[in-house]
């Protein structure tokens, strides 16, 4: 049983200058949610990083709500926290998928999020995920959040030598062809 095995976490990175994270959360189970607000606060102050919290209506929020928080804040990376439990409905899948597939996106975008929104079939089975002492899945947000705002100030900044890149005063026109009596592209 997967509950019982031990996981390998890389270490929590550390960092030279200060790191800033939102965590947004959605406390539609109110306890599941402060056990997991918990984990991650103990996560991001015990690696010294600041952090602001909001609390939005649902899952289906969180995405947009980093999102706009992305463009208009000052944050290094977020932590989503949240719970869906399965019901009698269809509602749980689109729920779950559509909050996770939110949230790749804006990851892919290069934004740094951890997603402890959790999706189980129980309330059981929410409360041993979220409890701090347990398997901490809000900790693990954290941690994840933590090691992609590591990976960006690591790589920010670094050219990736794909693309054409002219010189710093010269231009090319699309079309300027060399005419073989060796004239430059203009110049600026």
């Amino acid at each position: 049983m997967a509950a019982n095995e031990s996981h390998y976490t890389p270490p929590v990175p550390a960092f030279d200058r200060p790191v800033k994270l939102l965590i947004v959360v959605a406390p539609y189970y109110r306890d599941i949610a402060d056990d997991l607000v918990a984990g991650a606060r103990a996560v991001l102050e015990a690696a010294g990083a600041g952090h602001d919290l909001i609390e939005v209506p649902g899952a289906l929020e969180i995405p947009p709500a980093i999102a706009i928080a992305d463009r208009t804040g000052n944050f290094d990376g977020f932590v989503a926290l949240g719970c869906v439990i399965r019901g009698e409905t269809t509602h749980y899948e689109t729920v779950a998928n559509e909050s996770a597939s939110g949230l790749m996106l804006l990851g892919l975008r290069g934004i740094a999020i951890g997603n402890g929104i959790l999706t189980v079939e129980t309330r059981d089975q929410a409360a041993v995920r979220a409890d701090p002492a347990g398997q901490n899945k809000g900790g693990g947000a954290a941690e994840a959040a933590l090691h992609l705002v590591a990976l960006s100030r690591k790589w920010s900044g670094r050219d990736s030598g794909v693309g054409f890149r002219p010189g710093p005063d010269s231009y090319q026109i699309a079309g300027d062809q060399d005419d073989g009596a060796g004239n430059e592209p203009k110049t600026a």
